[in-house]
């Protein structure tokens, strides 16, 4: 699932970081009716019995996590550095004598001002983005044109500054209004404002970035298939909210999502997936994204994030002042109601929040693990090995993003969103309650 909406809020919005709907990059298209002429259950020509990698493989996958971690931890730093830089050379007091120049309006000085900041810190963070996608390129697990890359980069940013710029001009309403409970107000009025952001999301937002399609129409002869899992799980999918997305523009890997809720909530396959997955792999995908649905994942991750965001300004409220009295005439700000203080805002929130990440990433790892059990009970009795197919599907995903099968546990720890691809892998062999005449955890 995707990253906890309050901390993607905090982090995306109001520290400047271009959104973008989808995490990952691209690969090249194969038929679109490949998926169509699948048999329900195709033979696996290989018998896993874990995760591995050939001596190749296995080399470029250990140096490739190396990188991933030493590039997330020299990040973390970096984006604090560069908020310290906003600071140290007044950029935000220039930026907000400017605003107050224009316009005595509040608003009229958001719009100036917000922007500003929003655009330098993204283009301080410009580096980073270039550094991580030719890295991808690199490794052939992007194959997204630079110019398409680009202009998702500035779509993303054009995101972060509307959607900044109305969180910037309330944080500082409301601060200006309760400089006590700012931190609890501005809670309170953001919780809105992310249900809403993640509401249209599936309408407007990710369209921006990706081009879908109803499920039917890509791929109908999978359409009965799932509908027939769908009942078996209690879970009643309509293929009105099943869609293929394209994908192999940006990247080669497999994957599928849920997003949106209420009228807007749907299961995404990648069309990577239906090109490349069999059929006996593409259910247990399925099923793995029913899983959240079923498990009620989204709204416990938004009752979750919710909190979390609480948690991360209530320190913040905290710590702002510490910071401000030992810097606050260096850099020209005058209090934290001046506009000029929102990078010190962010850098305690950024700080804060490398914290609040952690917790965030293995709250949603325990999620995907769930989901990967009810995917294995949901297609229990229906695909003929499901433990086969599934270790079958991570093996490949593992092959294509080349996932270390021995992450350092650490590392797994502070980053990983989702378990480790040969814990998966395992958890596709082992998992078999039936045989043992127990009961499974949740599709009875």
């Amino acid at each position: 699932m995707r990253r906890l909406l309050g901390t993607v809020l905090l982090f995306c919005v109001l520290s400047g970081s271009p959104l973008t709907a989808q995490s990952s990059q691209t690969s090249e298209s194969a038929s679109p009716t490949s998926a169509v002429e699948k048999s329900p259950s195709e033979p696996h020509a290989k018998k896993f019995t874990g995760y591995s990698l050939s001596p190749e493989l296995y080399k470029k996958a250990k140096r490739l996590g190396a990188i991933r971690f030493a590039f997330r931890i020299f990040s973390f730093f970096f984006s604090l550095f560069a908020l310290w830089l906003i600071l140290r050379f007044k950029w935000s007091a220039r930026f907000r004598d400017l605003a107050e120049r224009v316009s005595l309006n509040r608003i009229l000085q958001a719009l100036v001002f917000a922007p500003l900041f929003v655009i330098t810190f993204s283009l301080l963070q410009f580096p980073l983005d270039l550094f991580n996608e030719s890295l991808l390129k690199r490794y052939g697990i992007s194959v997204q044109p630079w110019g398409a890359w680009a202009g998702d980069w500035l779509k993303g940013l054009l995101l972060s500054v509307a959607i900044g710029t109305l969180l910037i001009w309330i944080l500082f309403a409301v601060i200006r209004r309760s400089p006590q409970r700012w931190w609890l107000y501005f809670w309170v009025i953001s919780i809105p404002i992310s249900l809403a952001i993640f509401f249209v999301q599936p309408l407007v937002i990710d369209p921006m970035f990706s081009k879908f399609e109803p499920l039917s129409a890509k791929a109908p002869a999978l359409i009965p298939q799932l509908e027939r899992l769908t009942v078996r799980g209690g879970m009643p999918i309509p293929p009105e909210r099943m869609f293929s997305m394209l994908a192999s523009d940006k990247t080669i890997f497999t994957n599928a999502y849920v997003t949106g809720f209420g009228a807007t909530k749907r299961v995404v396959i990648w069309d990577t997936g239906i090109d490349k997955e069999t059929t006996d792999g593409i259910l247990l995908m399925f099923g793995h994204e029913m899983g959240h649905y079923a498990l009620n994942h989204i709204p416990k991750l938004l009752v979750f994030s919710s909190v979390l965001v609480l948690i991360l300004l209530y320190p913040t409220y905290r710590s702002i002042g510490w910071l401000l009295a030992r810097g606050a005439a260096t850099w020209e700000v005058r209090g934290l109601n001046d506009w000029a203080a929102l990078p010190a805002l962010v850098l305690v929130v950024a700080f804060f929040g490398f914290f609040a990440g952690v917790l965030a990433t293995n709250v949603s790892r325990y999620y995907e693990n769930q989901a990967d059990v009810y995917s294995l009970e949901v297609t229990h009795g229906y695909v003929p090995d499901p433990g086969q197919a599934c270790a079958a599907s991570y093996q490949m995903y593992g092959e294509q993003v080349f996932a270390e099968p021995d992450p350092n546990r650490f590392k797994v720890f502070l980053f990983y969103d989702h378990p480790a691809v040969a814990d998966r892998v395992h958890l596709c062999l082992t998992y078999d309650p039936w045989s043992k005449g127990e009961s499974p955890q949740f599709v009875k």
